[in-house]
């Protein structure tokens, strides 16, 4: 978590002229802090909402991080502005009892406000948060089906034909890591425009056709051939800034963009799609998001060429006569990385 700080404007890193740094002895250093900051990393949270017979759950790991006014805990030791991080620690766990969660951008903006208009001194409070993918177990989970047969002896199918149609749980629930929803909220004091960051993590998909690549640069470090019909597989990574969050549905908008991800990869699922370049998708799925979700000021997407060769079965003729189209060879390094941002135009953006 935190590992690399969210982007700011030019304005927002400079340093006020009166806040030189002093020693314990009250002189100037020579040297200036220029960034700081401090929090709670990788608090897990758990919360059951139990309304009825149907209960909900989120399991939430939380960063909390703080950027005060004063320096005075770096230049003299003085601590007696610092929100201690277990302190920051049981804020997560009393406002998920006192509020509940209903998702990781809505938590995460609680947080922070929380943590602005409690403290003065307190001039940044960033929010990171990661959701468990946890989803409900549903009928053909919990059914077994032996010789044809239910297990309660009835002929035919267990599982329902439609996903609509399952019969889900109340309160059994089953770990589905597809792919990683996260946050990241910032709010500044002295700005008025909070900073709301939502990604996806993870997603990894697979085609086994309908993707080529060819006409690249032909020139003497070149020793791929064209590729005509190839096996195209990647592991997304995406993340998007949004300009206005009033009254947004946050979960339905992150299923929006991961199905959008996965439409513009897969296509049809009788037809499928073509794919003339991994860029050319990443690019598609990006501008469907901006056309779709207009609360998306700028999205950012990574796409890695997870490869897959063809083993060569030409020395083995006797062994495995004919062509391979079969059996591949997964190989994820070296990989090629294809990356992109799509912004809407006149935006400044933190990712």
């Amino acid at each position: 978590m935190f590992a690399t700080p969210l982007r700011q404007p030019a304005a927002a890193n400079q340093t006020p002229k009166n806040s030189v740094g002093m020693d314990d002895h009250g002189k100037p250093y020579q040297y200036e802090i220029t960034d700081h900051g401090y929090g709670k990393d990788a608090v897990k949270v758990l919360h059951v909402s139990r309304k009825g017979p149907v209960h909900t759950i989120q399991e939430f790991e939380v960063g909390t991080h703080l950027k005060l006014y004063s320096k005075k805990d770096y230049y003299q030791g003085n601590n007696s502005d610092i929100v201690a991080t277990d302190s920051q620690k049981n804020t997560v766990y009393l406002l998920a009892k006192k509020h509940g969660i209903e998702s990781p951008e809505k938590f995460a903006l609680l947080l922070a406000r929380h943590f602005i208009n409690k403290y003065s001194h307190v001039e940044e409070a960033h929010v990171h948060v990661e959701a468990y993918p946890w989803q409900r177990v549903c009928q053909e989970e919990t059914r077994t089906n032996v010789n044809g047969k239910c297990e309660n002896g009835v002929q035919g199918n267990c599982d329902f034909s439609s996903i609509d149609n399952r019969s889900l749980h109340n309160h059994a629930f089953i770990f589905t890591p597809t792919a990683l929803h996260y946050c990241d909220v910032v709010i500044r004091r002295t700005d008025p425009k909070q900073t709301v960051i939502t990604g996806i993590k993870g997603l990894r998909v697979l085609k086994t056709t309908q993707s080529s690549f060819v006409n690249f640069v032909n020139d003497e470090f070149r020793s791929l051939p064209d590729q005509y019909d190839r096996i195209f597989s990647t592991v997304v990574d995406c993340s998007w800034e949004y300009s206005d969050t009033e009254n947004l549905d946050f979960l339905r908008a992150w299923q929006t963009v991961k199905n959008i991800i996965i439409r513009n990869f897969a296509g049809d699922p009788q037809v499928g799609v073509s794919s003339p370049s991994v860029q050319h998708t990443l690019y598609l799925s990006e501008r469907q998001v901006l056309d779709v979700l207009p609360q998306v000021s700028v999205i950012s997407m990574t796409m890695p060429n997870k490869h897959y060769f063809n083993f060569d079965t030409k020395p083995f003729q006797k062994i495995a006569p004919g062509d391979n189209n079969e059996v591949f060879i997964p190989v994820d390094k070296p990989h090629g990385t294809i990356y992109a941002q799509l912004a809407r135009k006149n935006i400044n953006s933190h990712l």
